[in-house]
């Protein structure tokens, strides 16, 4: 296989890349939250400020299903790759988290009125 070494201004290029990334994710999260309070705020003045509450049984089974999925491509991927490793804790630790969030969901006891 033929690798060449990359120049200084690719790697520095490289290197800049996931720091704006994180930058402008940081910059999004900011305004929303900031559009999100002055929102709530008018709300409140206006009086029609109705709070909502989380569905924490459905918020457990989408994230126990989303973290199961992932956890299981992972743990595949790297058991293909790498054989039984460490590495393969990097799939483990997700799908034990949604695995028990699925135990969750089925344990969690229906509310009353709640939109299920």
């Amino acid at each position: 296989m033929n690798t060449t070494a990359a120049s200084p201004a690719a790697q520095v290029i490289l290197a800049i890349i996931p720091i704006v990334g994180i930058v402008i994710g940081g910059i999004i999260v900011f305004f929303y939250l900031l559009w999100r309070h002055r929102e709530i705020t008018l709300q409140i003045k206006t009086g029609c400020y109705m709070p909502q509450r989380l569905n924490l049984k459905l918020y457990a089974l989408l994230t126990g299903l989303l973290l199961t999925g992932i956890g299981t491509v992972l743990t595949a991927l790297f058991i293909l790759l790498n054989g039984v490793s460490y590495t393969v804790l990097g799939g483990l630790v997700p799908l034990a988290l949604g695995i028990c969030l699925l135990i969750f969901y089925r344990v969690y006891p229906e509310e009353d009125g709640a939109d299920t």
